[in-house]
């Protein structure tokens, strides 16, 4: 998701009632957003997630709790944004549920009001998360390039830290693209022997 200001979102909202979502897109075109998707069935709104790429997903709890945590499950698996469940009355056993399959919030989709104050929220806690995410990917790349360099060139840690950082430096690049170079290129490398080391 891009960090693009909140004054324009590309917002889908699913629900399994028609109204209901002609109600939600009301209130999200008053915010300044844009509805880019309406969806109710629950085998399409994972494939209009992926088309799409909203930028933070509605999914209002109707009739059947099943049907929103299906719908839940469907954006979860396909997205690159938040999911916000929409609650009409109280049922902490749905939100608990709802957060098990992933959702960043609740909002009770009776008061309006607070929604603009609640996406804002969810957007930077997921930015947050997707950065923290991010630091993680890099971490485990990093790691397991200097496993590689350990292994071929038979030397510690530190070492092997220090040839991927004298690496990126003369060639004015970033660590991470180095390591990642060393994951990728490693399989085309003959093995290390025990004659060899």
């Amino acid at each position: 998701m891009s960090t693009q200001p909140l004054e324009h979102l590309r917002v889908l909202i699913a629900n399994e009632r028609k109204d209901r979502l002609a109600d939600v897109a009301a209130i999200v075109n008053s915010l300044g957003h844009e509805v880019i998707a309406r969806e109710i069935e629950i085998s399409e709104v994972g494939a209009a997630t992926a088309r799409e790429n909203p930028d933070v997903a509605l999914v209002g709890l109707g009739v059947s709790s099943e049907h929103a945590l299906g719908l839940i499950d469907k954006i979860v698996r396909e997205a690159t944004c938040p999911v916000i469940a929409l609650l009409h009355a109280p049922d902490p056993e749905c939100v608990t549920e709802a957060a098990k399959r992933g959702v960043f919030a609740y909002i009770d989709d009776t008061a309006p009001g607070a929604w603009r104050n609640a996406i804002e929220i969810v957007l930077l806690r997921f930015t947050e998360y997707q950065n923290l995410e991010g630091a993680f990917g890099r971490r485990a790349v990093t790691e397991r390039a200097k496993g590689i360099l350990m292994e071929r060139h038979s030397v510690g840690e530190a070492l092997a830290f220090e040839l991927l950082r004298t690496q990126a430096r003369n060639g004015n690049r970033k660590l991470i693209d180095i390591a990642q170079a060393v994951v990728d290129g490693h399989a085309l490398l003959p093995p290390t022997t025990a004659a060899q080391a």
